[in-house]
């Protein structure tokens, strides 16, 4: 196990039980020794589904199955396992996720439609589905309100801690509980959700209320992250709610009722995709970069990102340098429009470039102390419109050549 990453929280958090949702981790020896390696999650008949998966073309097994699966918006059970993602594996790969669901479906008493699965780890190899569907009732058996902590262990691969976080929201007077866990830390530029990221919550909301809250949340959080520029194949991001708070009936996503929950969504969702990039490989330092003065706001994310991906900008943040002209050279090769002359640009709130140069006077001294810090922030004003965007990011070091240099050895 890699070192704990030195941006990683101080403990995990306290997760209050969610009616309605049993899970328990569990080792069954796909890839690792010692540890806990399946995760399986039980919700209460009833319960409705929502999911927003990867757009890679070379997405897993997995993914294509939950797909379907979520698209019914019903769901029992949730079954992952990590050491193998079950990606390019062919026929044999969802020959493999078939089985394991009739298996889910046998043993929790349910449809196998209501079951979703999800895989994470190394692409290429087939997963030995035997060592899961053995141990699937051994699992259920298992099965806790609350054992978010062993939950979320399960689901790591190169993660150096677990990760999750819980809100509270009130729907027409009613309180609801919304707890997530996630696991990544590398190949993480998400373009939908993030690695994987299960979140839970006893509000009673359909399906069709459920889809477009989790998209809307999703792009303000997990597209917004990127550690190394790469997007995953197995990337699921999947919200299910149990209906246990006996909250009002709700039909329409823009119900003014929804608002209270909507906003703790979306913040426990960035809550789960900043801790992602906190635990990116070998990463010392979170960076969040601002854009602002583009021309729309998809101009301005793509600039954002342009910066954040950038490895010539990431080396320079774990160096402690800063070098600002490498965050001019991003915004250049972005493919948006940018006026060199417009440009201005600020680290740690300190101006050092405006209107196409450097800052008369500048004085690089507070620039460097807030470079040596753990938390960096990169400013850019395009000056050409009213477009902004906030990316996060992390520096890029030697530790996460160490981890993927080694990752399969």
């Amino acid at each position: 196990m890699t070192a704990l990453s030195p941006l990683a929280p101080a403990a995990f958090p306290t997760m209050p039980i969610v009616a309605g949702v049993r899970l328990a981790g569990h080792e069954c020896g796909i890839r690792y020794s010692g540890r806990p390696d399946l995760l399986m999650v039980e919700v209460a008949p009833g319960s409705t589904v929502a999911g927003v998966f990867t757009r890679s073309l070379t997405c897993s097994a997995p993914v294509l199955w939950c797909r379907q699966a979520v698209a019914k918006g019903k769901a029992r059970v949730l079954v992952v396992n990590s050491g193998n993602a079950n990606a390019f594996t062919g026929a044999v790969g969802m020959a493999s996720v078939e089985r394991t669901v009739a298996k889910a479906a046998e043993v929790a008493d349910c449809k196998k439609s209501e079951i979703t699965i999800c895989s994470t780890g190394t692409i290429g190899v087939t997963l030995p589905d035997e060592k899961i569907t053995a141990h699937l009732a051994a699992v259920r058996g298992k099965l806790a309100p609350d054992a978010w902590p062993d939950a979320a262990k399960a689901i790591m691969t190169t993660d150096t801690f677990a990760k999750g976080a819980t809100r509270r929201a009130v729907i027409d007077g009613v309180t609801v509980t919304i707890n997530g866990i996630a696991k990544g830390a590398g190949m993480i530029a998400p373009d939908m959700a993030t690695m994987l990221a299960f979140v839970f919550t006893d509000a009673a909301l359909p399906a069709e209320v459920l889809r477009p809250l989790l998209a809307k949340g999703a792009d303000k959080s997990f597209n917004c992250i990127t550690v190394d520029g790469d997007t995953s194949t197995s990337d699921t991001l999947l919200l299910f709610a149990t209906g246990q708070a006996g909250n009002a009936k709700i039909t329409d996503a823009k119900d003014k009722r929804l608002a209270d929950f909507k906003a703790k969504l979306n913040d426990l969702l960035l809550d789960l995709a900043q801790q992602v990039v906190k635990d990116g490989e070998g990463a010392t330092k979170f960076v969040e970069v601002r854009v602002t003065g583009a021309v729309g706001n998809k101009a301005a994310r793509r600039i954002a990102l342009a910066i954040a991906n950038s490895p010539l900008v990431k080396t320079a943040i774990a160096g402690e340098d800063a070098n600002w002209g490498r965050v001019v050279m991003a915004v250049g090769k972005a493919g948006e429009k940018a006026d060199r002359d417009r440009l201005s640009i600020s680290i740690g709130g300190v101006e050092v470039a405006k209107d196409g140069q450097v800052v008369p006077g500048y004085d690089e001294t507070p620039v460097n102390a807030h470079m040596k810090g753990k938390d960096i922030l990169v400013e850019v004003d395009i000056g050409l419109g009213k477009g902004k965007a906030t990316v996060w990011t992390c520096d890029l070091t030697h530790g996460y050549i160490d981890i993927n240099g080694s990752y399969r050895t």
